[in-house]
């Protein structure tokens, strides 16, 4: 499907970057196969962010909205590295924090706090169908400041005033208010710099989700590095005028342009295990299998 076939709202000013037909996120004949993508899509991520080192031991979560049931969404079970996540692994969690025993894989261990912080998300805000975090190296290192990235780099305008500092630590999110406080902090925007803890993003798909953080923990490191020259050299970087920042958000910015700019980090990886999905039919399929 194009962007003239109905879809250029949400499109929007990222067809600017193509030339010729583009790509559009795929479509199911039933909710039970979009399950099955998601799931399968969502244990991608979670081996993709294996393969970037965004583990760091039990800590860290992605979450997607269920297609069949939209007050839950899956989950890694507590305790499995990210890079061995697989669909059958995932477990369903309602907002209350029960375990739908029955969809769930066998471990069904639940990490209260992506419990706390997702389960908030995901009832905040409809628009959101998968929310990451974790603790990576450069986020977290850049949260210590508790301040937001400055538009130094074409890249950190995909986060022109569309991320929020939650400017607080209070220990471990074990407790439903602090789950709210990230909430709130968090807003409409899609990402959230949490103060000495690390970076949360939220998105309408995987894709987007999963490039958006990359993108975000890649900003953080990069100001961290403009940080470091400029006290060593007694100089200032120059800013993007918001007047561009503003106009390059909106090209690189929207959840297309996170989807499409997701897609070749999940190529890769299907490249890497020799293991797709077809959306026709609904099921994983193995190269050279028909």
């Amino acid at each position: 499907m194009s962007a003239e076939n109905g879809t250029g709202l949400y499109v929007g000013a990222s067809r600017q970057a193509a030339i010729g037909n583009i790509p559009m996120p795929p479509k199911f004949a039933t909710k039970e196969q979009e399950r099955e993508f998601l799931k399968f899509r969502l244990a991608q991520a979670y081996r993709i962010f294996g393969k970037l080192g965004y583990d760091e031991g039990v800590a860290g979560h992605i979450t997607v909205r269920d297609s069949i049931r939209p007050d839950c969404f899956w989950v890694n079970p507590f305790g499995k590295h990210f890079s061995l996540v697989q669909p059958d692994d995932l477990i369903l969690v309602d907002y209350q924090g029960n375990v739908q025993a029955a969809e769930s894989g066998p471990n069904k261990l639940l990490n209260k706090a992506a419990y706390m912080i997702h389960a908030a998300v995901h009832a905040a805000r409809s628009d959101v169908n998968c929310a990451a975090h974790s603790h990576s190296m450069y986020g977290r290192a850049f949260s210590s400041f508790g301040k937001h990235l400055d538009m130094i780099t074409q890249d950190a305008c995909v986060f022109y005033q569309d991320h929020s500092v939650y400017d607080h630590y209070n220990g471990l999110v074990h407790d439903e208010e602090e789950g709210q406080h990230i909430v709130k902090a968090l807003g409409s925007k899609k990402a959230a710099i949490l103060k000495n803890h690390g970076i949360l993003v939220a998105s309408d798909n995987i894709e987007a989700a999963i490039y958006f953080f990359i993108t975000l923990e890649r900003a953080c490191q990069v100001q961290l590095a403009v940080d470091a020259a400029a006290a060593g050299a007694g100089c200032k970087p120059s800013p993007i005028p918001d007047k561009y920042a503003e106009k390059t958000r909106g090209v690189v910015g929207t959840p297309y342009a996170g989807w499409f700019s997701g897609l070749p980090h999940f190529q890769r990886l299907e490249a890497e295990e020799g293991v797709s999905f077809d959306c026709e039919r609904g099921v994983a399929v193995k190269r050279g299998d028909k």
